[in-house]
């Protein structure tokens, strides 16, 4: 069945929300691994960058949105690594997802920016339109 699924995460409630159903679907797979894949968008990049101390302490908050979806997946008892890239997140996801071959990709229906998902459609439904493996939309 599935052996290797990505979960993307942005720290929103949603992608929290996916994090516990691929939790779910890995637990119920034998051998399943689970990637969490958070991806630090460019245009918010310049301003972390601006507004942070350090590049440590930036590397270190980026990290604690993510704690929550790795206790999920440790309290499940699911095996996980976590990817941590730079761009725009629909392209980046989508790209990533393609080339690592995965067997699913778990996404909330919502993330962080509602307003620019309103105006520019979301990160799900890019990803789900553009991505070779099967595509599971959380609410």
């Amino acid at each position: 069945m599935y052996k290797k699924i990505l979960v993307a995460v942005d720290g929103s409630e949603n992608s929290l929300r996916a994090t516990k159903q691929a939790a779910t679907i890995a637990f119920l797979a034998e051998n399943c691994s689970v990637e969490i894949l958070s991806v630090a968008d460019y245009s918010k990049t310049k301003s972390e960058v601006l507004y942070s101390e350090s590049l440590e302490k930036l590397n270190l908050e980026r990290k604690k949105r993510l704690k929550p979806a790795e206790d999920i997946l440790q309290k499940q008892g699911v095996e996980y690594t976590v990817k941590i890239l730079h761009g725009i997140p629909g392209p980046t996801i989508v790209s990533y997802a393609n080339k690592n071959n995965f067997d699913m990709l778990v996404i909330g229906s919502r993330g962080l920016n509602t307003l620019q998902e309103m105006v520019l459609g979301s990160v799900s439904h890019k990803v789900a339109k553009r991505a070779d493996c099967p595509v599971l939309i959380v609410k």
